[in-house]
């Protein structure tokens, strides 16, 4: 039997994903997604708790990663400059789009705050640990690979346009993920044109900018439309930061009673534990954690004696989330109202420091709106004017569209859903002064 000529796919958004045996840096990236820290990702939910809200958002960070190297792949071939992509930068240009969320924990974002620990940074350190598989693979194709892409990530790489493709405000990133959690919610306003984005892209003489023909602009538009909808349709949805509030809730409950001695159940020995303990965590150990030790734990928390986690885990499990309310009152009059439902929480006998959360949209990385930045080229995205070699430009000063898409705050309160009558009436008589 003849060995395999090409590994393929099948993707929703990008239908076909190939790539081949023949080729070394193709072979190198199939190498990679075989690695059992890629394989990983498919334990990693893509958009974290977002099924609680859209059933459909059960996929992964490991499909994501092979759209998002997808997506490089073919700015690569439309960019068609071979004096700046040899095999090596092409090499590097498409394991970092393939790894550049290898360092998510559970559910996405939400581990974040409690390790304390930015998954871009534990991406980094994945990739320069020679303990790791995927470390391995990197420098048997070329021992510096593994900092190479480590300095893609930090904007020290060169040609800059590599850094740009893989995060700046119009990256492959965003150009997956967009497409990809609009379909999976059903959440059509995420849809945009891709396809004429791809094909008008371009790279300036020096190799240093990226920026968008002139017959793109408009495609440009409806990418930052959509990108505008998703985050404060889906990615803010007050349900989905409300699951998460509940399950940091879970987590600190837990820390504090292991802290005590007190957690009925943990499995001595493991990484979680070392977790909830607040040890550091080697790179292999953290490896170990995915979204099912989180849900495991939280399901056998459901039964421990204490009736705060144990109420909280089952609130979780059965999805009893919690309910909230947009603070929109003056400002000055916020602190008096987090007073008032504080005590409309304690008074229905659950502990404030539990069932009580300010939830601000300013813990995301990553805004919705576009905000550009004089001082900082990753902040801007540049259009072309007029004719094919007119006047570059960052785009908000060529369009009415994008200079009058405003920011927005978020800013909630969450508690349990038995008080949310008495909250909203207090909320209503304070912001109407009576």
């Amino acid at each position: 039997m003849s060995p395999p000529i090409e590994r393929l796919y099948r993707d929703p958004v990008h239908n076909i994903i190939s790539l081949s045996y023949d080729d070394p840096v193709e072979r190198l990236l199939i190498e990679i997604v075989d690695s059992p820290e890629f394989q990983r990702l498919r334990r990693i939910k893509q958009l974290g708790l977002a099924m609680f809200t859209y059933q459909g958002a059960e996929h992964s960070r490991f499909t994501h990663s092979l759209g998002v190297m997808h997506v490089m792949r073919r700015v690569l071939q439309r960019i068609g400059r071979d004096d700046l992509v040899d095999d090596r930068v092409r090499a590097i240009a498409l394991a970092s789009a393939l790894l550049h969320d290898i360092g998510h924990g559970p559910f996405s974002h939400v581990i974040e705050k409690v390790l304390k620990v930015a998954h871009e940074q534990r991406t980094v350190d994945i990739l320069l640990d020679p303990r790791t598989r995927v470390n391995e693979i990197l420098a048997r194709f070329d021992p510096e690979l593994p900092r190479d892409i480590a300095s893609v990530y930090s904007y020290d790489f060169q040609p800059a346009f590599v850094s740009q493709l893989v995060s700046s405000q119009l990256d492959v990133d965003r150009c997956d993920y967009l497409l990809r959690d609009a379909l999976m919610t059903g959440a059509k306003y995420g849809n945009y044109d891709l396809e004429w984005i791809l094909r008008h892209i371009r790279l300036d003489s020096t190799g240093a900018r990226l920026f968008v023909g002139a017959k793109g602009l408009y495609a440009v538009e409806e990418y930052l439309q959509a990108r505008f909808y998703m985050f404060r349709q889906v990615y803010f949805h007050r349900t989905l930061r409300a699951a998460e509030a509940l399950l940091l809730s879970i987590l600190r409950r837990a820390v504090e009673l292991f802290a005590a001695s007190e957690l009925r159940f943990t499995v001595p020995g493991s990484v979680f534990e070392r977790m909830l303990g607040g040890h550091e965590l080697s790179v292999v150990e953290y490896l170990e954690l995915d979204d099912y030790d989180l849900m495991f734990h939280i399901k056998q928390w459901q039964r421990d004696p204490d009736p705060v986690l144990a109420d909280l885990a089952r609130r979780f499990v059965d999805r009893r989330l919690f309910k909230t309310i947009d603070v929109d009152v003056d400002p000055s009059a916020e602190a008096e109202l987090a007073e008032v439902v504080c005590g409309i929480v304690a008074a229905a006998g659950f502990d404030p420091e539990y069932y009580f959360v300010v939830d601000s949209a300013s813990d995301v990385p990553y805004y919705g709106y576009y905000a550009p930045d004089e001082a900082d080229a990753r902040s801007n995205i540049y259009v072309e004017v007029g004719s094919p070699g007119g006047e570059v430009r960052e785009i908000s000063s060529v369009s009415h569209v994008v200079k009058g898409m405003e920011s927005y705050r978020i800013h909630r309160f969450c508690f349990p859903a038995e008080v949310a009558d008495t909250v909203t009436a207090a909320s209503e008589k304070l912001a109407s002064g009576k």
